[in-house]
């Protein structure tokens, strides 16, 4: 997976992005999707994420997994 730098980061929509609201978790790739939903129940067992926000990650990944491209 390649770095994302801070321009290619802010050239995103919102809602290539698990938390859009936070612009966090970048699902724009299927590389960063899988992350997005590895990190995230990381950062839930490590008690940084509620339950609500994992499942939101992971549901706004798996619909980028499902894509074709």
């Amino acid at each position: 997976m390649s770095h994302l730098t801070q321009e290619e980061r802010n050239a995103l929509p919102d809602s290539a992005f698990g938390l859009p609201e936070k612009r966090a978790y970048p699902i724009d790739t299927r590389a960063r999707a899988s992350n997005a939903k590895a990190r995230a129940t990381q950062e839930y067992e490590r008690g940084l994420l509620t339950a609500e926000e994992r499942n939101r990650i992971d549901q706004a990944a798996d619909q980028r997994l499902a894509r074709d491209d």
